[in-house]
């Protein structure tokens, strides 16, 4: 991958007439948005955003320009155009971004035949077309001359969202596995179920957590949960196949909480399993304590605490 990017990129763009013709910010557009996406493709096609741009930073040769920041807002400018310019690739369907990952779709893939250049004058032709359709009015002031200051509002919106993500994965990571497991047991009485019974310390392996509807657990479904604090690792199948064979009385349901991520094995079989498993990552995590945080007691909001900013939107 690092190898594919500075052959691309810093050998051969770089020499490239045809983007020495470019404006300053128009090349910065170019190669970083061909870095992400070459890396999205090297990496299965998703990853965190914040990877992306460690990535990008630690394989492209960047000016001193590139790396300062922008007086206005204290962005760094190259970040700024990087996710500028990923809003015409969102509308032209190459590049989707969603609770903090990255993804590269198929039409993104083959839009990379067409270079560098070639890549990003397509996502902005067809960011064009998109924008004509839906008439938005165009507004030229912001950090980026030309420009149309919605694209740049909303660039800036989602990348305040990456920082607060990027913030609260960072605090959770912090947590020791004992604590989180807590966290997801609090998570589920904020949601109205009992937990009877939470895994003590020590012991390893089997269920972490039992969640009932009713104090008897008469009702069903029961819930046995599974808890995973590896922030920077995959649940495997293996772990998964764990888990419903756990499931041995009729009305139990699994649930599988991890702080990190699913590999795409895992997912696959838990929509197809004949008996229920409901899997929960980082992101997923995030947004339930988010929506229940106010039925969470004192104590448990400490735990992860959150406090609500409100910015202007965007209907893009």
């Amino acid at each position: 991958m690092n190898i594919e990017i500075k052959e691309i990129i810093n050998k051969k763009l770089l020499k490239d007439p045809e983007f020495e013709k470019l404006a300053p910010t128009k090349k910065v557009g170019v190669k970083t948005i061909f870095a992400a996406a070459l890396i999205l493709k090297s990496s299965g096609n998703e990853m965190r955003g914040s990877d992306v741009i460690k990535l990008i930073e630690e394989n492209l040769e960047l000016s001193e320009w590139e790396k300062g920041s922008y007086e206005k807002t204290g962005y760094t400018r190259w970040v700024s155009i990087l996710r500028f310019y990923s809003i015409d690739c969102g509308k032209a369907g190459y590049l989707r971004r969603s609770k903090g990952i990255w993804y590269l779709t198929k039409d993104g893939e083959e839009a990379m035949k067409l270079g560098p250049i070639g890549f990003l004058n397509k996502a902005t032709s067809e960011y064009w077309k998109w924008h004509a359709e839906n008439k938005k009015i165009e507004d030229p002031g912001g950090e980026f001359a030309g420009t149309d200051g919605p694209k740049e509002h909303l660039a800036t919106l989602e990348e305040l969202e990456e920082q607060a993500l990027t913030g609260l994965r960072e605090f959770l990571n912090s947590k020791n596995p004992y604590e989180f497991q807590d966290m997801v047991a609090a998570l589920l009485r904020a949601m109205g179920y009992h937990t009877p019974f939470i895994s003590p310390k020590g012991r390893d392996g089997g269920i972490d957590v039992v969640a009932y509807q009713d104090p008897l657990g008469a009702k069903t479904p029961r819930i046995k949960v599974q808890v995973k604090h590896r922030p920077d690792s995959k649940v495997t199948l293996n772990e998964i196949h764990s888990l419903t064979g756990l499931l041995n009385k009729e009305g139990d349901i699994g649930l599988f909480v991890t702080s990190g991520g699913f590999t795409t094995e895992s997912e696959k079989f838990a929509r197809d399993s004949h008996v229920h498993v409901k899997l929960i990552d980082f992101e997923d995590f995030i947004s339930l304590w988010q929506k229940f945080y106010d039925k969470l007691t004192d104590e448990e909001k400490n735990w992860l605490p959150l406090h609500p900013i409100y910015f202007l939107g965007s209907n893009e």
